[in-house]
């Protein structure tokens, strides 16, 4: 009888030990979260939106990084390279013709004197997405600026006649020109200065005008002075009398 009263005592000590270490430490058999791809609550953010939080959405990314020059107009001899991304072919080189054309792929002659790399580029999206593709990412940058567009010729009464370079980045006049010649010779008729200019006829038509570079020189009005272009002739021719 007393071992029996005695094993009970012992079991219910135990009993009573294994409640009070269930109280104390309850976070043993609590119930670990589980993640579920399902559950939007617990799901974390996608990759994408993590990488692209400072994309403005529907905004295309320039191939290679690259931003069309607008400033820069193209001239006679300038070399560019173009490219059409779609293709997925290497840039070919195009040179700007004497008639300020380029012979461009699929649309054949494009005017492009005049205008920047961006001006054209756009152009050229259109009329290719007009026949050829539904979409087309045109590429246009400059290679290489002519420095040398053509020459005018001043004869005459100046100081130093001959030929004279155009350049493309500036707009040479018929006063600069005189200047540049070395001024007027001693004997000049400043005020009947001729420019010739071809008109590019058949024919051998010319275009003649007539200033008075005195005015311009002299007197400042230089809204009354002519620009020149590749193959202009200035005459300045003596005066009838000289004392």
């Amino acid at each position: 009888m007393r071992k029996v009263f005695f094993a009970g005592f012992i079991l219910a000590g135990l009993l009573s030990w294994a409640v009070g270490a269930l109280t104390a430490a309850p976070s043993l058999f609590e119930e670990v979260p589980v993640y579920s791809p399902s559950a939007s609550s617990n799901a974390p953010p996608a990759a994408a939106t993590l990488l692209n939080t400072n994309v403005p959405t529907g905004t295309a990314a320039n191939p290679g990084g690259y931003v069309p020059d607008d400033k820069y107009k193209l001239h006679i001899g300038d070399t560019i390279s173009f490219q059409i991304v779609e293709d997925k072919d290497a840039p070919r080189s195009l040179v700007v013709t004497d008639s300020g054309e380029l012979d461009v792929p699929y649309i054949g002659r494009a005017q492009a004197a005049g205008k920047t790399c961006k001006q054209l580029a756009d152009e050229l999206k259109v009329q290719l997405e007009k026949e050829y593709y539904y979409r087309a990412t045109v590429i246009i940058a400059l290679d290489a600026a002519n420095k040398f567009c053509g020459r005018v010729y001043v004869w005459g009464q100046v100081r130093n006649p001959g030929p004279i370079d155009l350049s493309p980045d500036e707009t040479l006049t018929a006063g600069k020109a005189i200047i540049r010649a070395g001024g007027f010779a001693e004997f000049a008729r400043e005020t009947k200065v001729k420019i010739i200019r071809s008109t590019g006829a058949k024919n051998g038509g010319k275009q003649i005008f007539e200033l008075n570079i005195s005015e311009i020189l002299d007197k400042g009005e230089t809204e009354k002075d002519l620009a020149l272009m590749p193959d202009d002739y200035i005459i300045v021719p003596s005066r009838l009398i000289n004392f």
